[in-house]
């Protein structure tokens, strides 16, 4: 129950954070900058791309490890959902290769 409340609280604190960057951005643009975003962007789909896989490999992991202990025959599978986790922080990280270009 805590480890749930905690992982909701930081979610809502990386919600408002990217709605502030997204605000100063819009804000800094409508005044007629000329800033170039694009490594805002990219640095955005790093971030997000990251914590996303972050979050999904630690309970995934935990839960292949315990599965593996239980029974070494769905090494396989764990396997392939714990890679399956990792590519989409390759996503995000392409994505960034892609706006900075």
């Amino acid at each position: 129950m805590l480890k749930s409340k905690k992982l909701s609280r930081n979610l809502i604190l990386l919600v408002v954070v990217i709605s502030l960057v997204a605000f100063v951005a819009e804000t800094a643009s409508a005044q007629g900058e000329t800033g170039d975003l694009k490594p805002l962007g990219a640095g955005l789909a790093v971030g997000i791309a990251g914590l996303g896989s972050s979050i999904g490999m630690g309970m995934a992991g935990s839960a292949a490890i315990g599965a593996i202990t239980e029974k070494p025959e769905v090494f396989g599978k764990a396997f392939l959902f714990i890679v399956l986790i990792e590519a989409v922080a390759i996503y995000g990280l392409l994505v960034a290769i892609l706006l900075v270009l």
